[in-house]
């Protein structure tokens, strides 16, 4: 049912920011240290463990799938938002770094994936191809 893998990816979820508070607890820090990514990595292995074993039905999967495309995007435009509300409380130099950061990403593009300046032009800007094996 699908229930149940909403029911594991809230176990899982519970588990990680219990274990992230334990770990916060025991460096120092009044947060919760990776308490979300814990838990995502939990439910791979968990969801992994179960498949192997054949104890994973096609419904609880797709109860997993649900929440996980929904829950994703949530959390990190959450932690998106802590990180500009304390670097703007951090000061101009937290601000500097961020920016810089997001331009040498974005500098870093088309490095990555392998495109030369000149063949960036939108697909919809280049000259249609000729018709092969039609004559006018």
């Amino acid at each position: 049912m699908v229930i149940y893998g909403v029911a594991l990816l809230a176990g899982c979820m519970l588990v990680g920011l219990i274990i992230g508070d334990v770990l916060g607890q025991l460096l120092g820090i009044d947060a919760n240290l990776g308490g979300v990514g814990i838990a995502m990595l939990l439910l791979i292995f968990v969801t992994s463990y179960l498949k192997t074993h054949d104890h994973l039905p096609e419904s609880t999967e797709s109860g997993i799938t649900f929440w996980n495309a929904m829950y994703i995007p949530i959390v990190v435009a959450m932690a998106a938002s802590q990180n500009v509300a304390a670097a703007f409380s951090g000061g101009m130099v937290a601000i500097l770094a961020g920016t810089l950061a997001v331009v040498l990403g974005l500098a870093m593009v088309p490095l990555l994936t392998g495109k030369r300046v000149e063949d960036a032009t939108p697909l919809d800007a280049r000259p249609a191809a000729p018709a092969q094996g039609r004559t006018p």
